[in-house]
């Protein structure tokens, strides 16, 4: 008979984590723990966590729900995967803890290279907003590090700020060293998108991530239709759960890449189906952790590995979870520009 407990823990950030949608100096997650009595002594975990004023599902009483659907799973021994679909979050924590379970309770939830501790997934350094010193401080960390894919959250100085970074970095670093990647977070009108657009790509950026704030489908449409580099909706894709809806918004807007949260984006399920839709219309994409623990952080690194692996070669957001003063432990290290997964663990 299966059993889900459900414990709840807040993570301090190490530094404020800043977007144009405000500053982040805590985070709250609830986890899941999934034994069976058929099977005693194993154990699955895995972490529920939302985003304030950005996921889709935020609620009031998110505990209960989330007590509802575990419930739901102990009796029937599966996960409600339809009437998950509202609840992205909730969903990929079960996914994550019957991953686990599955996994004889071993942290490599899939078996392949990374999770054999073979190879390691490139990924993105990550330069929080900030002023222009804090920024130009966090990058020349990223770099000293062994990062050669660096992505900017920009939006929160000024833009002419924003660009004398960039215009910086271009100096020292050429595109071959060095790839640029922005994201503006919703954080550009629709009426300086294009020029500000323009402006970027003089610098040879490799893409920006949600130049404008989310449904505004018919302006974005005509932003990727146009735009002198390439595109990638992420918030745009909160929210937007059915099949129908997932082909549609990609019909509409044609962007060129996608950039998937599972905990925002419909689960490992739901991601399955982004990615399936935007293969299938010659759309990129990538994956990226969302402020998760490190717990949630090795889900997505090993659905990252089974998904697009092995020899992953664009560069993943999946460094996130270094970012917690009181983070969980994980058999997770950071070797270069590489997430690897540590041996025998």
């Amino acid at each position: 008979m299966k059993k889900i407990d459900i414990s709840k823990r807040t993570f301090h950030f190490k530094q404020p984590a800043g977007t144009s949608r405000g500053v982040y100096l805590t985070r709250d997650s609830y986890f899941l723990t999934l034994t069976d009595t058929d099977r005693p002594g194993v154990k699955g975990i895995g972490e529920c966590a939302t985003l304030p004023d950005l996921s889709c599902d935020a609620i009031p009483d998110y505990e209960d729900v989330l007590r509802t659907f575990c419930k739901k799973a102990e009796e029937s021994g599966v996960i409600d995967y339809d009437g998950l679909r509202p609840y992205p979050s909730m969903l990929f924590g079960l996914e994550s803890a019957f991953a686990q379970f599955e996994a004889n309770g071993g942290v490599a939830l899939y078996d392949t290279p990374f999770g054999r501790g073979e190879e390691g997934i490139r990924i993105n350094g990550l330069v929080w907003m900030g002023t222009f010193e804090e920024m130009y401080g966090r990058l020349e960390e990223k770099l000293k590090a062994g990062f050669h894919c660096v992505k900017l959250k920009i939006g929160a100085i000024d833009f002419n700020k924003e660009i004398e970074l960039i215009r910086h970095i271009r100096e020292c670093f050429g595109k071959e060293q060095i790839e640029l990647r922005v994201d503006a977070n919703g954080g550009f009108t629709k009426e300086n998108a294009m020029a500000r657009l323009e402006e970027l790509a003089k610098y040879d950026i490799h893409s920006i991530e949600q130049p404008i704030r989310q449904k505004q489908w018919n302006d974005m449409a005509r932003l990727c239709e146009n735009t002198p580099l390439p595109i990638g909706l992420d918030e745009e894709l909160i929210g937007v759960n059915s099949t129908e809806e997932k082909a549609w918004l990609l019909d509409v807007i044609k962007p060129q890449y996608i950039i998937l949260k599972p905990s925002l984006h419909g689960g490992m399920h739901g991601c399955d189906e982004w990615i399936s839709l935007a293969r299938e219309r010659g759309i990129g994409s990538w994956v990226t952790s969302a402020l998760e623990s490190n717990v949630g952080l090795n889900a997505i690194a090993h659905y990252t590995a089974k998904t697009y692996g092995p020899r992953i070669s664009m560069p993943q957001g999946l460094g996130t979870g270094m970012l917690f003063t009181d983070n969980i432990d994980m058999p997770l290290t950071i070797k270069g520009d590489e997430l690897w997964c540590l041996k025998n663990s």
